[in-house]
């Protein structure tokens, strides 16, 4: 699970819209550098693909693309809830289940938000922190480690 790379600011503007990033925080230069060596750190440990999922906010399809580990596929549970916590409970729960469901045999990459990041697992990451994470049998999910990427 990793948190987007590097994007100044702090929450998205009011009336941002997913479908115009021109209205969304972005990426900055060093948030675009950052993004490709998350993804040559990964092929540095034998990662050369992974299946990878993303929040459909520009900032993490940005950072899921300049990875380059694989198509990345939009998952809308992967994104924010910062601006409407009310969701966050139901969310994180079907975001947990549709984990459950993931085949674990291939590498899995989850690009999303703090909020998000933190839900599943109380840590609190950094911009483009890597949070490991394993599913056990009964779908439990534990981390099992963190590495900072800035």
């Amino acid at each position: 699970m990793i948190r987007h790379a590097l994007a100044p600011g702090t929450n998205d503007p009011t009336g941002f819209r997913l479908d115009d990033c021109t209205t969304q925080r972005n990426l900055s230069a060093e948030g675009r550098a950052q993004a490709a060596r998350i993804g040559e750190l990964f092929r540095a440990n034998g990662i050369a693909a992974a299946d990878v999922y993303s929040s459909q906010w520009c900032r993490c399809l940005e950072t899921a693309s300049l990875m380059r580990l694989g198509e990345t596929r939009q998952q809308p549970l992967l994104n924010s809830f910062f601006q409407d916590r009310a969701r966050e409970a139901r969310q994180i729960e079907a975001l947990r289940q549709w984990i459950g469901q993931l085949d674990p045999a291939r590498p899995t990459v989850f690009v999303t938000h703090q909020v998000v990041v933190t839900a599943l697992s109380q840590i609190f990451p950094g911009s483009g922190e890597i949070v490991v994470m394993q599913r056990a049998q009964d779908g439990r999910l534990s981390v099992q480690g963190r590495l900072p990427t800035a």
